[in-house]
């Protein structure tokens, strides 16, 4: 009985000098200290991301011109062709067989010609001996005109079967990179099938596609009154790639669309990137790296912020030193560091500049003021 009374009273006094050693460490707790100071007005360019496609300067679909079966392939996939060079070789037996008939036809037309003259020449010299009558004369006439006629339809018949002969040779229609090749030789090919030979690919310049806002390009047009100026004096553009590594070379944008999607609200810019190294492949993707200037405008640290879902909030720092947050407007675009402030701050506030995820509202912070 002795001992449990004991054990009581050394457990009263157990907490008892915990509740005083907690009530003491309470009453010593410093003040949490704060980097304090004023949103600053400056110049700060930002950039913006915005999704883009990369096509060579020409992307020509190559299809044959005739039908038949494909007989040799000449280039491989990803070669580099010069215009004019031998990509491919349709089956050329039908088309020679053609071309030689029309040939044929050509000569006998020729002959058949040859006899029409002489006979018209024989009647004309009778009808001027009066030996014969005008008609036979004109029927001879008739012969000679019939047979001519006959002679320029071989002759554009012959035309016509050398031409689908040679179009049997499918040829580079531009300098280029060979793309993929679907058929292979043995295949059926003609001019109506869905998908084309290959495509030949112009990748020593690229175009990047990509767009913006209406918005945002009406107020380039307007602060540099017109479209040609505004394009003019949009700066040197960064592309990255799909690894995430940025394209060495520089682009510049040289066109924009005449039209807004009606779908996304957008105009569609083209930026010419030179390829000298063949990095670059049509139809890949990539980001375009657009910097913009802001001019005179009010920014804060990013650690000055807190995000709540959609809303920022910085924390002001009233005459005793009191925190009290204050919701405020930034634009989306960072530099990482900073935000620009649209609302909510006008520059003559004292805000925490740094850990403003550790304030709390009605807190009592120690400043200590930033750096001039």
């Amino acid at each position: 009985m002795k001992k449990s009374t004991l054990f009581v009273i050394l457990s009263l006094v157990w907490v008892g000098l915990l509740c005083s050693c907690g009530g003491k460490q309470q009453r010593t707790m410093p003040t949490p200290v704060f980097k304090t100071g004023k949103a600053e007005k400056k110049d700060i360019t930002l950039t913006q991301k915005y999704s883009a496609t990369i096509r060579g300067r020409q992307d020509i679909d190559v299809y044959p011109q005739v039908s038949g079966t494909l007989q040799k392939l000449c280039v491989t996939e990803g070669q580099t062709v010069t215009k004019g060079q031998t990509l491919f070789i349709i089956d050329q037996v039908p088309f020679q067989a053609a071309l030689n008939t029309a040939e044929a036809a050509q000569k006998a037309a020729n002959a058949a010609l040859a006899t029409a003259q002489l006979s018209y020449d024989s009647k004309k010299k009778l009808f001027d001996q009066q030996v014969i009558s005008d008609v036979e004369l004109q029927t001879a006439y008739n012969a000679l005109l019939s047979a001519k006629a006959q002679v320029a339809q071989t002759e554009a018949q012959v035309v016509n079967a050398r031409n689908s002969l040679s179009y049997t040779v499918v040829k580079s229609p531009a300098n280029g990179v060979v793309g993929t090749l679907p058929y292979r030789q043995g295949a059926l090919v003609s001019s109506a099938m869905p998908q084309p030979l290959t495509t030949v690919s112009d990748n020593n310049e690229m175009y990047v596609y990509f767009s913006i806002a209406e918005a945002q390009f009406l107020q380039m047009v307007r602060k540099n009154q017109n479209v040609e100026q505004a394009i003019a004096a949009m700066p040197e553009l960064t592309l990255q790639l799909v690894d995430g590594s940025e394209y060495e070379l520089k682009g510049k944008v040289e066109s924009a669309s005449g039209v807004v999607d009606r779908n996304t609200g957008s105009v569609q810019l083209r930026a010419a990137f030179s390829n000298p190294s063949h990095i670059l492949h049509s139809g890949s993707t990539g980001n375009i790296i657009l910097p913009v200037e802001y001019k005179d405008v009010l920014v804060v640290p990013t650690a000055a912020t807190v995000q709540l879902q959609d809303k920022y909030k910085v924390f002001l720092v009233d005459k005793d030193g009191i925190s009290h947050g204050q919701v405020i407007s930034i634009l989306p675009q960072t530099n990482g560091k900073e935000y620009i402030v649209t609302a909510g701050l006008d520059g003559t506030e004292e805000i925490v500049l740094e850990g403003a995820g550790m304030v709390k509202e009605g807190q009592k912070v120690k400043e200590v003021k930033s750096e001039e």
